[in-house]
């Protein structure tokens, strides 16, 4: 049966690698075992998480998981504050940050945002699970 997975963590660093460990947990009980769409899974909560974490006035960050046919929907919101939006993805690699989009971009299949009420963002992520 397919179960969507959400977790709510406060914005602290240490919060980001507890997120990768709840996905993976997530992944293995619902048959993820595509390697590179595992990979860009915790690629996106990462990055985005990390994003929400520096350019946001988030008190807290949701993270939502859910399979739908062959694909997978990755989802981080924000609370909004000062800065909510990050750097652009068109970011320069040779400026250590600011590539964090670029990468994601390059890992999914599509990739997008959502203001939320409240002035909340939700960065959403659709990784293929079929080659």
């Amino acid at each position: 049966m397919r179960q969507p997975a959400s977790f709510r963590v406060p914005t602290l660093e240490r919060a980001v690698p507890v997120c990768r460990h709840l996905a993976r947990r997530w992944m293995d009980s619902e048959d993820i075992t595509d390697e590179s769409a595992r990979d860009a899974v915790l690629l996106v909560i990462s990055e985005l998480m990390t994003n929400a974490i520096v350019h946001t006035n988030s008190i807290s960050i949701t993270s939502r998981l859910r399979k739908v046919d062959d694909w997978l929907l990755v989802e981080v919101q924000d609370e909004g504050g000062a800065g909510s939006a990050p750097p652009s993805p068109g970011a320069d690699f040779a400026n250590e940050h600011g590539r964090g989009l670029v990468l994601i971009a390059q890992s999914v299949q599509a990739l997008g945002t959502r203001l939320e009420s409240g002035g909340g963002r939700t960065f959403w992520a659709r990784i293929s699970l079929t080659e």
